[in-house]
């Protein structure tokens, strides 16, 4: 039996998670279909996703069609979790892209457009909620070629659109719309159309799997999730034009952790695709991690939990699995190798400080905010002043979904400073100090130190290495030292955190049996802040890319406004009633232009923008 791994994404309500439950109650793996407005749908199944109505993380549910099980991986619309989105693109097949007929082409419909096109990943488009007032076809799909990608077809039409009465029905195999949108990507059916014969219905259909599976052309469908009408034509295209994933013949196990889901006394479920190979119960695995600093990590554990989605035991190449027994493991851990498969999203620049509302549940919070993060990358943590907590999140959004887990599954209320935008510092250049002991620059530690700070490349975090020989210190003087070198680099100069850097140890003593730990753990803060002083920082601001759409008649105020906040402009297109401007903006200030955008265009401009790195300051 062939599997497919087959993710659906969308803007928020545009329906992916209806369009789960009809999938699988049409095809005979749930009894009932789930209602989002009632609360019991299959992958929604976390209490607060059910309480507010969003997919908060990526869920797995399978079905089967002839001979080919189909996993379905239901994804957050919502921006704030666009990393929960990233985690589930690595380990697809292909994708089903939600559009709402009503709402139609909206932000982050865009957003994942641009990002399944750049990882040529097989995708179909489907036109949800065509029973719904207000539903229109011809003008949408205008729209899908104008703003997400010319390179599509319908292979269904609706007649009585925006009514109940909405019915799908099938183009036929040799329609000549099709031959002209493919003719754009496949030059054996542009030879065809232009020097004839014309292409065969037969031509055409080869000619459109060939160019899905290569990611190169997205074949629209329209239907309705809650009605049913479309979904066997979507079906139909799920296992006509996606492809599985090739496999090796005779290879190792080699996969991919997309999630990581926390269980009673603290177990940990792992989710994981299989893309070679074969795992059994019991068998012992070792899964690979890169670590900020570019260093490889090993966790090892043995199996004693393995529920393979839809399928007995053993899990083979293609499934998915949910797994126990891999104590520490986190999501992104390979097994078998490591690779850079999956897409790179920008890291969230929007930073909180936490408090418990007890002061007694401090340790408490710290405990599980840390707990949250090692689970789950939507989730930076570290420590702040007074036993309070820093988060480095998305949204707002993101930040109420928090505060709600901590106090419904570790039973911490806690209070959340407004978030703020956070800076950044680097190195300038190379700077060094020294400290010996006891008594050099005013210490009184029985350690000696020597630092060098330098700049390291860019994302590469921060990297600790050794000029010393190694086992000249003791390792816990050692460890002290580095692991102080990272806490210290959370505040800079200016008080930013830096990043980017590369600390080595470039001279090391110690007095037995006088000296401790705790003389290198002090001793280091200030060795590290000479030699970033000698080195200099620069502070980073962070920016965000924006596309926002606007009247024709606003078009004057609006890029006003935004060059009134520090907006860049890289481009101004003009479609058939609006414009299109694009460019780069201080994220501090993308709060304040979101708020201004709808009484400049009288509520009719539309705003997307996403982290796009940072720029210096000074």
């Amino acid at each position: 039996m062939n599997t497919l791994n087959i993710g659906i994404l969308a803007h928020v309500d545009a329906g992916k998670t209806s369009l789960t439950e009809r999938l699988l109650f049409d095809h005979g793996a749930i009894d009932r279909l789930g209602s989002v407005d009632g609360g019991d749908t299959r992958t929604d199944d976390g209490a607060i996703e059910r309480q507010r109505g969003i997919t908060i993380r990526s869920a797995v549910a399978a079905f089967t069609v002839g001979d080919t099980q189909i996993n379905l991986i239901d994804t957050p619309g919502h921006s704030d979790f666009i990393a929960e989105v990233e985690r589930a693109l690595e380990v697809l097949d292909g994708a089903v892209l939600l559009l709402s007929a009503v709402e139609g082409v909206q932000a982050q419909t865009r957003v994942l457009m641009r990002t399944l096109r750049r990882l040529r990943l097989p995708t179909l488009v489907f036109v949800n909620k065509v029973d719904r007032a207000g539903a229109r076809s011809t003008g949408l799909l205008a729209d899908i070629r104008r703003r997400l990608t010319p390179y599509v077809a319908p292979l269904s039409d609706v007649t009585g659109i925006g009514t109940a009465d909405a019915r799908v029905t099938v183009r036929p195999p040799g329609d000549p719309q099709l031959a002209e949108a493919l003719a754009e990507v496949d030059p054996e059916v542009l030879a065809a159309v232009v020097d004839g014969p014309a292409p065969t219905p037969d031509d055409l259909r080869k000619a459109l799997a060939a160019r899905t599976a290569d990611g190169s052309f997205h074949p629209v469908f329209f239907g309705s999730a809650l009605g049913g009408q479309g979904v066997a034509e979507l079906v139909e295209g799920m296992v006509g034009l996606i492809p599985p994933a090739p496999q090796a013949e005779g290879a190792g196990p080699r996969g991919t952790v997309f999630a990581v889901r926390p269980g009673p006394g603290g177990e940990r479920t792992a989710y994981l695709r299989l893309y070679d190979g074969e795992v059994t119960p019991r068998q012992r695995l070792t899964l690979l991690r890169r670590e900020a600093d570019g260093r490889t990590t090993e966790v090892s554990g043995r199996v004693n939990r393995l529920e393979v989605i839809g399928r007995e035991e053993p899990l083979t190449a293609g499934n998915i699995a949910a797994i126990g027994g891999l104590g520490g493991v986190r999501v992104g851990d390979r097994l078998g190798e490591l690779t850079d498969r999956a897409p790179q999203f920008a890291p969230p620049t929007l930073e909180t400080v936490v408090r418990a509302r007890r002061p007694g549940q401090a340790a408490h919070l710290r405990k599980a905010l840390l707990a949250l993060a090692d689970q789950d990358p939507l989730i930076h943590a570290g420590p702040a002043p007074a036993g309070a907590t820093s988060l480095l999140l998305y949204g707002e959004v993101q930040m109420e979904v928090i505060a709600a887990t901590l106090a419904q599954d570790f039973g911490v209320e806690a209070d959340f400073e407004p978030g703020r935008v956070r800076f950044l510092e680097r190195p300038r250049g190379v700077g060094e100090a020294c400290a010996e002991m006891p008594w050099h620059l005013g210490t009184r530690y029985w350690a000696t130190i020597g630092l060098r700070v330098e700049p390291g490349p860019r994302d590469s975090g921060g990297v600790f290495t050794y000029e010393t020989e190694l086992g000249a210190l003791p390792r816990a003087f050692h460890q002290a030292i580095e692991d102080t070198v990272h806490t210290s680099m959370l505040a800079g100069l200016s008080g930013a955190p830096v990043t980017d850097y590369r600390v080595t140890l470039i001279r090391s003593g110690y007095c037995s049996p006088i000296s401790t730990a705790a003389d290198f753990r002090g001793l280091t803060p200030i060795v590290l802040r000479r030699a970033l002083e000698a080195s200099g920082t620069r502070l980073y601001e962070p920016y965000h890319a924006f596309e926002t759409e606007v009247p024709f008649d606003a078009l004057a105020p609006v890029t006003a406004e935004l060059a009134s906040r520090g907006a860049e402009f890289s481009g101004t297109t003009a479609g058939s009633s609006s414009w299109l401007i694009t460019g780069e903006l201080p994220a501090r200030r993308v709060r304040e232009v979101e708020l201004r955008l709808p009484g400049l265009t009288q509520g009719e401009g539309v705003w997307w923008s996403r982290p796009s790195g940072d720029r210096a300051l000074r």
